[in-house]
């Protein structure tokens, strides 16, 4: 059963890291490839470490896991919303 939940957790990972990329080649302006992006990543990672916690043998490898995933949750926040500023103080207008 862990096995199954664990599968069924890294696919969804895979499949929302899938949505964030198509997000980005397909969203028309910096702001909404930014907004897919950091969603669906950080939504994929956080799946792809429950998943891989299932599989896990130990305690410590999931906390290990888990800082991962908050460090990252902090730097894309951080990145996204410097690219963002940049964009918007270069003038560049969200999509209409």
């Amino acid at each position: 059963m862990a096995d199954l939940i664990s599968a069924f957790l890294l696919l969804g990972g895979v499949a929302f890291f899938l949505a964030g990329t198509l997000g980005l080649l397909r969203f028309p302006d910096v702001y909404s490839r930014l907004h897919a992006l950091t969603k669906a990543d950080n939504l994929g990672l956080g799946l792809l470490v429950a998943g891989l916690a299932i599989r896990s043998e130990s305690w410590f490898a999931v906390g290990k896991l888990v800082l991962i995933w908050l460090l990252v949750l902090v730097a894309s926040s951080f990145a996204c919303h410097l690219v963002a500023r940049a964009a918007w103080r270069r003038g560049i207008p969200p999509w209409t």
